[in-house]
């Protein structure tokens, strides 16, 4: 079958961002099945298409994807509104895309929500089936977090959330919490829960770099409110007071909070911190393999991110063997205790938070017995290959 895929953010794996819909793509393609994305021009992300762009898109075909490629620059740190903006031209795009080619279901993935609006136009006015994936509740996690509150968007948001997924032939969410929010509003819809999972084939056998005494924690991924990374600060702060001076924490990526989180280092002299520029997912693992002795897994404190996240890089830190810290309750916090992969923290507790980098630094054999801990967990439960194949499964069964 011919599958239109809607991903804004896609990237392949020399981007430095998520690949999973690239990889969803090549299982697809080994299935014998055709597939088209539809994506923007995220800036950490590497399309593989290099030509100009002509009438705003360019194309392409990118290890046997066929690829359309709109030309939207999009950041993280781009101010809300321009990031709504550009949000509604990729929909309104994609919506003459879909109204235009030919192929036997459409496929759409948020964040943001915007992404599922080709799919209803493909419903209503060529009567395509929809599949939509569900990465993040919308508006759910925007009014928790505060960064939504105009009471008119918010009910607007909320149409549009009921009516994707009430349109959509099925759905696919990527955590418990997700799964749950859809059932609320559809409970009769055919919904599979198909999580981030683990690239194990980016995993090699490199011994880390015993010159360097320092013990390197390491966050990666978006520098934003809903990371919560002055938390992150606030124990390094308490590490260096306890005299704890060879543990260096490593912040990897970009975010709108970047700015202001190096600022606070400056000013409050946090020596221990070290802020890295995003680098492609390939590079990422060679260098964590080398040089990480530990993963960090930071969100604020909101209950909404408690079941209604699935973030790319626990499932990294997990397949590279790298034992986690976390410090919000919630499903990955159940699975980290479970599986004895690391460590659980309470919230906006950085006495424990410095503590417990301290007693994994202290007694490496309990940390060596977690990281092997997380990659039989990575292998057992999230192996992106399994994942890839139960994904192409239901895509074939909704037809």
């Amino acid at each position: 079958m011919n599958i239109l895929y809607y991903h804004q953010h896609f990237s392949t794996p020399k981007g430095a961002t998520g690949t999973r819909s690239y990889e969803f793509a090549q299982k697809l393609i080994k299935r014998g099945h055709a597939v088209t994305i539809v994506c923007g021009s995220y800036w950490i992300a590497e399309t593989g298409l290099t030509g100009v762009f002509v009438r705003g898109q360019r194309t392409g075909t990118v290890d046997g994807i066929k690829l359309i490629e709109l030309e939207l620059e999009y950041s993280n740190s781009d101010s809300f509104l321009w990031r709504t903006f550009i949000f509604l031209r990729y929909s309104w795009q994609g919506i003459k895309i879909a109204l235009k080619e030919n192929y036997d279901i459409l496929f759409a993935t948020s964040t943001p929500l915007t992404a599922g609006i080709p799919g209803i136009f493909s419903k209503i006015f060529k009567r395509k089936p929809f599949i939509f994936e569900v990465r993040d509740l919308w508006p759910e996690l925007p009014k928790a977090m505060g960064v939504i509150t105009n009471p008119f968007i918010l009910r607007l948001m909320d149409f549009l959330e009921t009516i994707s997924y009430k349109s959509a032939t099925a759905c696919i969410g990527l955590s418990p919490g997700i799964v749950d929010g859809i059932k609320k509003k559809t409970p009769y819809k055919k919904l599979e829960m198909i999580p981030n999972g683990c690239d194990l084939n980016l995993v090699c056998n490199i011994t880390k770099n015993k010159k360097d005494k320092k013990f390197i924690v390491v966050f990666t991924g978006a520098h934003g409110f809903a990371n919560g990374l002055d938390a992150v600060l606030d124990a390094a702060k308490i590490l260096i007071q306890n005299g704890e001076i060879d543990i260096e924490i490593q912040f990897i990526g970009d975010g709108i909070l970047k700015p202001k989180l190096i600022k606070r280092v400056e000013v409050e002299n946090i020596k221990n911190c070290k802020f890295i520029d995003p680098m492609p997912k390939d590079d990422l693992f060679t260098y964590l393999q080398k040089e990480a002795n530990v993963g960090l897994m930071i969100l604020d404190n909101i209950p909404a991110f408690y079941y209604g996240t699935s973030p790319n890089k626990f499932f990294d830190y997990i397949s590279l063997g790298l034992p986690v810290l976390n410090n919000y309750p919630g499903w990955l916090a159940e699975l980290i205790i479970k599986n004895n992969c690391g460590i659980v923290i309470p919230p906006n507790d950085p006495v424990a938070f410095s503590d417990s980098l301290i007693k994994l630094k202290e007694d490496p054999k309990t940390t060596m017995e977690m990281g092997k801990n997380s990659i039989t967990l990575a292998k057992d439960s999230f192996n992106r290959d399994k994942l890839s194949s139960q994904f192409v499964n239901f895509l074939e069964s909704c037809i």
